[in-house]
């Protein structure tokens, strides 16, 4: 997987603020002539900060859709649809702070589950926890964030997905999977 240039991670920021300001605005963004790059299905999350706070964060984990048009639906849905805040109002926009994530083909982590916090790498690997219908996901920017160590980022991550915080020690049925990004903010 090919990673972005910077030029083209300024491209995916500023394509990702034309995208949010249209949704907000309800207008038609701006027509950008991506690259190459910008056509391969990528796994991507666009998070939102006002003030330092998170203000939304909606993505793709998988390559379902061109980066272009995953980073469109992800933009216009951080600040519009994300449930665990109001959507972003006009009047705030200029305060709003973009950061763009693509994302590497998530991989199951293929070890026994006491071992699985010597294979992740802090600020480095992103990761899903899912069990039966249950899925949750932390970035690899947030076990920095907020200070955790392996263990507790697999914790975290377990009860984002709704999980018991230690599913990913002892239930057999618990699949961790990483990912890296690449990470892009205004």
């Amino acid at each position: 997987m090919h990673l972005l240039t910077e030029e083209e991670g300024k491209l995916a920021l500023q394509a990702a603020r034309a995208y949010m300001e249209a949704a907000v605005t309800h207008t038609e963004a701006k027509q950008f002539d991506f690259p190459e790059i910008f056509s391969e299905n990528r796994g991507v999350f666009v998070t939102l900060t006002q003030a330092g706070e998170l203000r939304g964060c909606i993505g793709f984990p998988y390559p379902t859709y061109p980066l272009s048009e995953a980073i469109r639906e992800a933009a216009g849905a951080s600040a519009t649809q994300d449930p665990r805040f109001y959507p972003v109002r006009e009047e705030e926009l200029s305060a709003v702070r973009v950061e763009v994530t693509v994302l590497t083909l998530p991989e199951v982590l293929d070890c026994p589950a006491e071992d699985r916090p010597k294979h992740i790498e802090i600020g480095r690997h992103g990761l899903i926890a899912s069990l039966g219908s249950r899925s949750g996901l932390l970035l690899p920017q947030v076990a920095e964030e907020y200070h955790w160590n392996a263990e507790e980022f697999l914790s975290q991550t377990c009860v984002k997905a709704g999980l018991y915080h230690k599913s990913w020690k002892e239930d057999d049925d618990c699949i961790i999977k990483t990912f890296e990004g690449q990470i892009f903010t205004e």
